[in-house]
């Protein structure tokens, strides 16, 4: 089984590094894109309440987690997202199916691991202005890419009640955004294509404490702390006259690479604080604030009049609920159902207006076969950005899909 999984790994590195567009947001076009990863699809159903943990799920967004693991996890999950863009007089639709993660945890010991791979943001966009009036020229913006991240991370229990962890990452990527003014009268027009190669490093600590309380209930806090990192980022940019044919087929003549400083791409610094309160295999309940230091984000190019970048706040309720996790005469009995609540300040703000993302997140935790394996299911709806100041509103809906299988990878054999 250790095989096929490193096979799985490998051969899912080479798509996310080559395949993946995961975005259709023209938000995607500032600073490093979307911020993509929202938790496993059992923390995501919370809304991305990353302060509820246990020993048979994998919490990718506190590394502090992975020594509170009895088995070996294996988790994957996938997302189609249905988007809907309107303006004050115009709408549009896009679809667009992804790969968020795939990760293993071990157990080992009072020590706990991880590793695995996905997307850290995404760019993914294509908005047309048609001339109107007296203006005779149409106005096409496109991008795709992103940046992806490996990671691996160790935690330790220090005492029964009290956990430390820490993720190493490594983040790499390209991000191509391509803009073409078409001036009507004399069918011609010119592209801008910039295209931004990006590399770097960055961490991610955390800590959990469990604390027991009246009645069997258990009190839970976390703490998670990201620091600032410096990607680097190589820049070029392509000029050219372009034409088309009877058929659409775009023709490029007088082609220019124009000389571009290469640059360094600040990740803001991230703070997360959570607390809640349940009853073990039953239920739980919990609150989470992120602050994240948007304002030193930065743009990949520095010529992008009308942008700002202010820090971000975030703000989580979410939870569970196991009617009876050991019941053997009614399977939904032994169901997670999830609930949460997300509000986000996303840090952007154009033309003097800030940019916001709510998200609703329902789900279902489906166990499968033993060893307390699930099949995760789960639906978010959301509303990103605004028609106010000629800007756009963003409706979403998202249906995630995620297996997490358990397996004991070093129990001793007590018969050779």
């Amino acid at each position: 089984m250790i095989k096929k999984l490193f096979l799985a790994l490998v051969l899912f590195s080479a798509y996310f590094v080559s395949a993946q567009n995961g975005s259709a947001s023209p938000y995607s076009f500032y600073g490093l894109g979307d911020f993509k990863f929202k938790g496993t699809n059992d923390y995501r159903q919370m809304g991305g309440l990353s302060v509820s943990n246990d020993s048979i799920r994998l919490n990718l967004l506190n590394p502090a987690s992975y020594s509170n693991l009895k088995y070996t996890n294996f988790a994957v999950g996938a997302t189609t997202t249905f988007s809907t863009f309107a303006t004050a007089s115009e709408k549009d639709k896009a679809k667009r199916t992804t790969l968020d993660y795939l990760a293993v945890g071990l157990p080992l010991g009072k020590f706990g691991a991880s590793f695995g791979i996905m997307p850290f943001t995404s760019v993914g966009y294509k908005v047309q202005s048609i001339a109107s009036g007296s203006d005779n020229t149409d106005r096409t913006y496109m991008g795709e890419g992103g940046i992806n991240r490996v990671f691996t991370g160790l935690s330790y229990k220090i005492t029964n009640n009290f956990s430390i962890g820490a993720d190493f990452q490594y983040n790499f990527g390209d991000i191509e955004t391509e803009s073409v003014v078409f001036i009507t009268d004399i069918i011609l027009g010119t592209r801008e294509r910039n295209t931004s190669y990006i590399r770097g490093t960055s961490y991610n600590f955390g800590a959990l404490y469990n604390y027991k309380i009246k009645n069997n209930l258990d009190w839970t806090n976390s703490f998670t702390y990201s620091p600032s990192a410096n990607f680097k980022t190589s820049n070029e940019r392509n000029v050219a006259t372009v034409s088309y044919n009877v058929n659409g087929t775009e023709i490029v003549s007088d082609q220019e690479d124009i000389e571009v400083a290469d640059s360094k791409l600040k990740k803001p610094a991230t703070y997360s604080f959570g607390s809640g309160i349940g009853k073990n295999a039953n239920w739980f309940v919990g609150i989470e604030y992120t602050f994240q230091e948007n304002s030193n984000l930065g743009n990949r190019f520095n010529d992008i009049q009308n942008v700002d970048f202010e820090d971000s706040k975030k703000y989580i309720i979410g939870g569970f609920y196991i009617p009876k996790i050991n019941s053997f005469t009614n399977y939904w009995d032994r169901v997670t159902y999830r609930a949460g609540f997300r509000y986000e300040n996303t840090g952007l703000k154009i033309n003097n207006q800030s940019i916001n993302d709510y998200g609703m997140n329902f789900g279902l935790g489906l166990p499968v076969g033993g060893r307390f394996t699930t099949i995760n299911v789960g639906f978010e709806f959301g509303k990103k950005g605004t028609t106010s100041n000629n800007l756009i509103e963003e409706n979403y809906f998202n249906i995630n899909i995620g297996l997490s299988l358990n397996d004991l990878w070093f129990e001793k054999r007590k018969y050779d």
